[in-house]
């Protein structure tokens, strides 16, 4: 991990300057360890599912936030503004909200699998989201944290729509 200066300044493409204060970096350094966690559950996760295809679907969502844990050192050590992030509309299905959360276990099929990634991509939504709230409109580092929890929004319903389709397939009738 490298030093931190707790006044370290960045300029942004749009031309902002903004100061990294000692509560942003704490802020960064958290989403940092929670990515960091983030991927190692899902490769934890990975090793023990039997099911190829739900396999490599937890392996991409453990590259994701892989992805942004570098996103976020490069925020950190670079300056590496929000605008590198474009933001998606986000089908919510609401999956994670009401069904309860499997536990981890080597037991678990494919819809559990997906339906557990669910969960967890809503928490880390809601992390950023609840991160983003610390800081006014217009903002950078609010657009930044916001853009993060659009990704992972996007995680969320990805990992709803493939327990949706794995739970209740389609049959020859429509």
């Amino acid at each position: 991990m490298s030093a931190l200066n707790p006044k370290t300044s960045h300029t942004y493409q749009e031309g902002e300057n903004v100061m990294l204060d000692e509560k942003l970096l704490e802020c960064i350094e958290t989403a940092i360890k929670r990515e960091e966690e983030a991927f190692a559950f899902y490769t934890d996760l990975a090793v023990n599912v039997a099911d190829e295809a739900a396999r490599d679907t937890v392996l991409w969502i453990a590259g994701e936030e892989k992805k942004h844990k570098l996103f976020l050192e490069n925020f950190r050590d670079k300056g590496q503004g929000p605008s590198s992030l474009r933001k998606a509309e986000v089908i919510y299905y609401k999956l994670a909200e009401h069904l309860d959360e499997p536990e981890a276990s080597e037991s678990m099929g494919r819809a559990e699998i997906f339906l557990l990634a669910a969960h967890r991509e809503k928490r880390a939504h809601q992390f950023y989201t609840d991160l983003a709230s610390l800081y006014d409109d217009g903002i950078q580092v609010r657009e930044l944290l916001l853009r993060i929890a659009n990704e992972e929004l996007k995680h969320k319903e990805k990992m709803e729509y493939l327990y949706a389709n794995t739970s209740f397939p389609q049959t020859d009738g429509g």
